[in-house]
């Protein structure tokens, strides 16, 4: 193929910005239903909805619910399990799901001729009620799961239980038949999870200050023959231990993730009949994490096989899918093309499937068969849609940073089959930060960063320090240094790709989402280092984040990241964005969802307000019935689009396949 000489972000693709949007979002919470696999899965182009799809037992894939039913819960906002199924001798399958647009819980038989009924009532009292992680009971004729209820106005207004639902719809129209499993002692927890004699029920709880990955508690409790729970105790975790996930193995043992060692790791520990706790023993204690943080109710690393194996998702920065033997102590992986496991898995006799991704390929199915160790593909199948040539090659690098820390990166150069720069001419790079900011972002296929390389611009994700992945150490970076680590890290991940020739230090670039879009801002009022920056549904006043401008889940989550508002209220002033809108010198693009109760948009409109009048060209995008994280695939191509006419105009690049933007100065 001839190469055609160009600039550097110029370059022509077949990535287009609908193309991006139609794959964006992967397959969520697997579950094994009898023979059947089922998960949800992103629909953009049906309004971002949430489908729940099965996988027959011959292969065939088809959607459980049609349009417009959407499978995803708010519990948390950031919601988390919201279906589950059981499989009964006749009559197929009982699938309960949560409604999107309402909360309820539905009930659901997909080989019978009716429609969802609900299970739930409506409430009318702030966000009303809502439900995750459910686990069906057929012989108990309930639905076990976690009820987030809201007593008033405010989004603080909450409580949250652990609820049996009845499965004949009795609580339809009632919430007193709705069954309350724990006393609400704790602020925050996840589903029960029944042992296999279904005497004892065990849980994870936690309470404000503290998110998940800070502390949590592992909660046991005796279950009576009518299924009353007695007796709730912890049993395991405390304020600095971080146990994000507990189940029970075939022999009755409990197994739990805990990072009591700076490494979330596996260890299980023996529950006598008394009900007694031994100390929990490592499985296999390594420097790798065996865990994740927390962010939805549900997730689960690791899966306990009939066989007494146990799946477990497992790795220092990437991950993969292993095989522990708890006896031997022994860990096999599973062979293939992936980088990244998600967190979610599903066992299925001797078999386990979770949803993977590498660098060249999107997440999808993968089924592991333990007894011969072979993997297979077996939904959600990724497809080239483009020639593969036009992916980027990534390089997994570590950085130096302030101190000669070390700072974990993934960077994608401009790569084109047919197109190269000009000699003597560096390309433009993009710095991605990533969001919570107590995340990740994993080494995969991601046609977004795609769209970005194939047309000459390079992108940097940076894993900056206060990310998960690296053990508890590296996450505690970011205590009460939020606004200053992440800036720094970005940085210097920035300049090193400058010096060394990799990156124009004249056309760099910042971006990011929700705590990523912080970064973005932070970083645009602290340094001069960046030609433009694109903040998407970001936080920008930390004093009005921590008063009432967001949700209960991390409405003191600044405990950690900054400090006590009442301690150090002059911390909150000196990091935000919004208190320092005079130092921001370069052009920027704003995008917004209209409806995102966690990073809302009375901020976002501050910030511009501050910035009137003052010379600075930058654009805003506000899109309707989007929330924290857009789903929509109009708003997808339009904010992708917005993102690359920033960049063309401040890189000095010429393109005609992107509208222009309405800048205010």
């Amino acid at each position: 193929m001839t190469t055609t000489t160009a600039a550097y972000g110029s370059w022509p693709s077949p990535v287009d910005a609908a193309l991006a949007a139609a794959h964006d979002g992967r397959p969520e919470y697997l579950g094994a239903v009898g023979d059947e696999l089922w998960w949800t899965a992103p629909r953009p182009a049906e309004g971002g909805r949430r489908a729940l799809v099965r996988r027959r037992a011959d292969g065939t894939e088809e959607n459980v619910l049609p349009a417009p039913w959407n499978v995803r819960s708010r519990v948390i906002e950031y919601g988390g399990r919201p279906w589950a199924a059981a499989a009964r001798p006749a009559g197929g399958p009982l699938a309960v799901f949560c409604h999107f647009p309402d909360q309820r819980l539905y009930a659901y038989e997909p080989d019978a001729s009716a429609g969802p009924r609900p299970l739930t009532p409506v409430s009318g009292t702030g966000g009303g009620l809502r439900w995750v992680d459910p686990v069906v009971h057929l012989d108990r004729g309930e639905v076990w799961c976690v009820l987030e209820e809201f007593t008033g106005p405010a989004p603080t207004d909450v409580r949250r239980v652990l609820a049996a639902v009845p499965l004949d719809g009795s609580a339809a129209e009632d919430r007193a038949a709705v069954r309350e499993l724990s006393d609400g002692r704790h602020r925050f927890v996840t589903g029960p999870r029944l042992s296999p004699d279904g005497r004892k029920a065990a849980w994870i709880a936690w309470d404000h200050p503290r998110m998940p990955w800070d502390g949590t508690e592992v909660q046991l409790a005796d279950v009576t023959p009518d299924g009353v729970f007695r007796g709730a105790r912890t049993v395991a975790g405390g304020p600095d231990e971080s146990v994000p996930q507990v189940d029970w193995d075939t022999e009755g043992r409990l197994l739990l993730v805990s990072d009591r060692t700076g490494w979330w790791n596996l260890y299980r520990a023996e529950v006598g009949a008394d009900g007694a706790m031994a100390e929990p023993v490592a499985l296999c204690p390594r420097a790798e994490e065996f865990g994740g943080p927390l962010w939805k109710i549900g997730l689960n690393w690791f899966a306990p096989l009939e066989d007494g194996l146990i799946a477990v998702v497992h790795g220092e920065g990437s991950t993969a899918l292993g095989i522990l033997d708890p006896e031997r102590g022994t860990l096999v992986d599973a062979a293939g093309r992936w980088t990244e496991w998600a967190s979610t898995l599903a066992a299925q006799g001797t078999r386990v499937v979770g949803v993977a991704a590498g660098p060249h390929t999107s997440y999808e199915l993968v089924e592991l068969d333990t007894r011969t160790g072979r993997t297979r593909v077996v939904g959600a199948a990724h497809t080239d849609v483009v020639d593969p040539a036009y992916y980027p090659e990534p390089h997994v690098r570590t950085f130096t940073g302030p101190g000669g820390r070390e700072i974990h990166a993934q960077v994608h150069p401009p790569h084109h089959p047919a197109f190269a720069g000009p000699g003597g001419e560096l390309p433009p790079y993009v710095i991605w930060a990533h969001g919570g900011p107590t995340g990740h972002a994993p080494l995969v296929l991601d046609l977004e960063i795609t769209y970005f390389t194939s047309r000459g611009i390079g992108v940097a994700e940076v894993n900056y320090g206060g990310s998960t992945g690296y053990g508890r150490e590296y996450r505690e970076r970011l205590r009460e240094q939020w606004g200053v680590v992440d800036v720094e890290d970005c940085a210097a991940v920035a300049r090193a790709l400058a010096a060394e020739g990799t990156a124009d230090p004249a056309r760099l670039a910042v971006r990011g989402g929700s705590a990523g879009g912080w970064t973005t801002a932070a970083s645009l009022v602290s340094t001069d280092l960046y030609a433009c920056g694109t903040i998407i549904y970001p936080i920008l006043d930390l004093r009005g984040w921590a008063t009432d401008e967001t949700h209960d889940f991390e409405s003191q989550y600044l405990y950690g990241l900054i400090g006590s508002l009442d301690e150090v209220p002059g911390r909150y002033e000196e990091r935000s964005p919004i208190e320092h809108v005079g130092r921001v010198t370069t052009p920027f693009l704003l995008l917004q969802g209209l409806d995102d109760v966690i990073c809302p948009p009375a901020q976002a409109e501050r910030f511009l307000a501050a910035m009137a009048g003052r010379g600075v060209p930058h654009a805003y995008l506000a899109f309707e019935g989007e929330g924290h994280g857009f789903r929509r695939a109009d708003t997808l191509v339009r904010a992708l689009e917005a993102e690359l006419s920033l960049y063309a105009r401040v890189f000095g690049v010429e393109r005609q396949d992107v509208p222009g933007l309405e800048y205010r100065t």
